[in-house]
């Protein structure tokens, strides 16, 4: 009797141990999948999910704008005659480049194709451009910069406050002051060719 006893706490023993093996292995399964399932970094063929159709479209008219100002920026350096202007011109290449950069990094680690020339907008700028020249080509130039300004900077507001993309987002942010710069800069060149 005692050996039967005993046989059956061994093997009551052992299908205990056994079955909180089992469920051990079935909660690590269960959380392993709920892991994948919830783990929304990454698509089902392991590549970085689409961004949002705003944060798309924010990078692409940033781009746009970015390498319209370093065009005319090249324009300005070689067609104007004032000092203010090219100086302007240059700063234009220098930052406005800068940014494009920075944004094309960006844009390569989030599934962003930028465009890599001017959209129609700006390509028919250029041409309008290009055709003037001296006071009148300043004139224009200037007029396009203040003009183009605004709009980045409203772009770069709006950005920094709706951008779904933390990176993005910074971006925006920390180009926005720059741009409020420039804007400033290009009025008071504005006030002086008048």
């Amino acid at each position: 009797m005692k050996k039967l006893f005993f046989v059956l706490a061994v093997y009551g023993s052992a299908l205990v141990f056994q079955s909180c093996g089992n469920s051990n292995q079935n909660a690590t399964k269960t959380s392993d999948t709920s892991m994948i399932a919830t783990d929304s970094t990454f698509t089902a063929d392991n590549t970085m999910p689409l961004p949002a159709d705003s944060d798309t479209s924010f990078a692409n008219k940033a781009a746009v704008g970015g390498i319209a100002e370093v065009t005319f920026g090249k324009l300005a350096e070689a067609k104007a005659s004032s000092a203010a202007v090219k100086d302007f011109a240059a700063m234009m290449i220098k930052d406005h480049g800068k940014a494009n950069e920075e944004l094309k990094t960006i844009a390569a680690t989030k599934n962003i194709t930028l465009p890599a020339g001017l959209d129609p907008e700006h390509a028919k700028k250029q041409q309008e451009l290009e055709a003037k020249s001296g006071a009148e080509f300043e004139s224009a130039y200037v007029k396009a910069m203040v003009e183009g300004h605004e709009k980045t900077l409203a772009l770069m507001e709006d950005g920094s406050q709706n951008c779904k993309d933390a990176d993005l987002k910074g971006f925006a942010t920390k180009t926005a002051p720059v741009v409020k710069h420039h804007l400033n800069m290009i009025k008071k060149i504005q006030e002086g060719l008048k």
